[in-house]
């Protein structure tokens, strides 16, 4: 019973030693005004040049090889 009290004394220490102490100090600023400013902003493209080249891809794919056309409608 004694050696289980020391190693639960040991990961305790070891657990306190590498977790710092949670400070309940309240935030530096207030995060709302932050977070309306953002949601004002206009939101990036949805549709960009990565997504067009990707698209072209998979038509070019599917023009070359139609035959993966079922296998890939299968697999949705």
């Amino acid at each position: 019973m004694n050696d289980d009290n020391r190693e639960l004394e040991f990961v305790r220490k070891q657990l306190q030693s590498a977790l710092p102490p949670w400070s309940d100090a309240a935030p530096r600023a207030d995060l709302w005004p932050r977070m309306l400013h953002r949601m004002e902003q206009e939101s990036p493209p949805v549709f960009g040049w990565f997504e067009s080249i990707l698209l072209a891809l998979v038509v070019l794919t599917f023009a070359f090889f139609p035959e993966l056309l079922p296998a890939m409608l299968y697999h949705l």
